[in-house]
């Protein structure tokens, strides 16, 4: 992937795609679910990842919502892996099951990222360690692919200690894990307390073993800081929701909003040179990692219709926390 990215500018290195909007959590801080959403139909599922495979994409993860609610999740995972991407998934992990875990590593499926907020559940999420843990020893004995934890902090979460438990338990495991700073509505983070800071500089330590950190994102984050950096996504980036329409990421839904069926390579050369407003205080990890590859080259501006439009479009858009 790197080095394709390195190559050309003009294909896409990462999309996300929602296969169901529906979960089986309600966790306070999220705003990418709902409690009713149908499954979409794996003929259309098909034709959005061939689409995909049209504009070159190394990567493809399916999120949701909760993935593993939809009935044809392998068949979407054997999709992305006869067109040569790369498969992933991000779920919750309530639904796995050593048949679940088979039926995956037969489908081809690369990586797995189950996020972990707590050891005991409260309020704020039932995404524990107490009740995932066995769940994290299937994936031990059974999975053939990759698997990362991601913990996190802020947004909430009312014991951040429980990140550096959650850590050491992944690597107990032999797995990889992840730090994840929760964002708000926006995409954007607020200033960590003295005591989520503590937590954070305790997992760093663990950072040679970790998966995919960007510290010098997080750094500025945890600080309050902005972060001087080119985001690209609609380019090297797709969000694509259960609607089918391609959106900057999960946090700024609604723009650009084309169906991917009519997303092309002209769209992609334009939102890789757009400046996006809410890129100095993002924290939306996944935008972050794929964006830095191209950190060094192509400067962004704005596209010249209309910043006052664009700032509204990009910076403006809210979508409300689903409680």
């Amino acid at each position: 992937m790197i080095i394709r990215g390195l190559a050309s500018t003009e294909h896409v290195l990462l999309a996300h795609i929602v296969p169901i909007r529906r979960c089986n959590l309600a966790c306070a801080y999220c705003n990418e679910y709902d409690d009713f959403s149908p499954p979409i139909p794996i003929d259309e599922l098909i034709r959005r990842i061939d689409r995909l495979a049209y504009l070159k994409t190394a990567i493809v993860t399916i999120s949701g919502g909760e993935p593993l609610l939809h009935p044809e999740i392998e068949a979407v995972i054997k999709r992305i892996r006869y067109h040569g991407m790369i498969a992933g998934i991000i779920t919750n992990g309530y639904l796995l099951t050593p048949k679940k875990i088979e039926a995956l590593n037969e489908a081809g499926l690369d990586h797995l990222q189950i996020s972990i907020d707590n050891i005991q559940p409260d309020s704020v999420s039932l995404k524990s360690l107490k009740v995932l843990d066995k769940k994290l020893q299937l994936l031990a004995e059974f999975a053939e692919f990759a698997v990362n934890i991601n913990s996190v902090i802020g947004g909430g979460i009312q014991n951040p200690e429980d990140a550096v438990t959650i850590t050491k338990r992944a690597l107990e495991l032999g797995f990889a894990s992840s730090l994840g700073i929760i964002h708000d509505g926006e995409g954007s983070v607020k200033p960590l307390n003295k005591r989520e800071e503590r937590v954070y500089r305790e997992i760093r330590r663990y950072g040679k073993q970790s998966y995919s950190r960007l510290y010098w994102f997080q750094e500025n984050l945890a600080r309050g800081k902005t972060n001087d950096w080119s985001c690209r996504a609609g380019a090297r980036y797709l969000y694509i929701c259960e609607d089918g329409l391609v959106h900057y990421c999960s946090q700024q839904r609604g723009h650009p909003g084309i169906p991917l069926e009519q997303y092309s390579f002209e769209d992609l050369r334009r939102a890789y040179f757009l400046k996006k407003p809410c890129a100095p205080h993002c924290t939306v990890g996944c935008v972050q990692k794929v964006s830095v590859i191209d950190h060094w080259r192509d400067p962004q501006v704005d596209d010249g219709t209309n910043s006052t439009e664009q700032e509204r479009a990009v910076a403006g858009v809210h979508t409300p926390r689903m409680l």
